[in-house]
């Protein structure tokens, strides 16, 4: 089986796929701030590269609706190297104003 057979459909020759920009931007969250990730929220294409939204549990409560979330930002080149990233938002899971957005 020859290299090009082997390529995933996630990587094409001009770069990442937005589901294979998620996916890094799930790990390099995950090992930056060693705290547990629920998922990718939003991926968009950016001029240089992928901008991606993550959101963490921050802060584990009892009961669970009162957790502390936060949504993180990732900026992504576009061969998926992390160029930075910053807390947007931080939220209790409960609250009304999460939302919708």
């Amino acid at each position: 089986m020859g290299e090009e057979a082997e390529k995933s459909e996630e990587e094409t020759s001009e770069g990442m796929t937005a589901a294979r920009a998620a996916q890094v931007g799930l790990r390099q969250i995950s090992e930056l701030i060693d705290k547990e990730t629920l998922g990718v929220t939003s991926v968009e294409s950016a001029e240089d590269g992928w901008r991606v939204g993550v959101e963490v549990l921050e802060d584990r409560r009892v009961p669970s609706s009162t957790d502390m979330l936060a949504l993180y930002e990732l900026q992504l080149s576009e061969d998926g190297t992390l160029q930075g990233y910053s807390r947007k938002r931080r939220y209790s899971r409960g609250s009304s104003e999460n939302r919708g957005q």
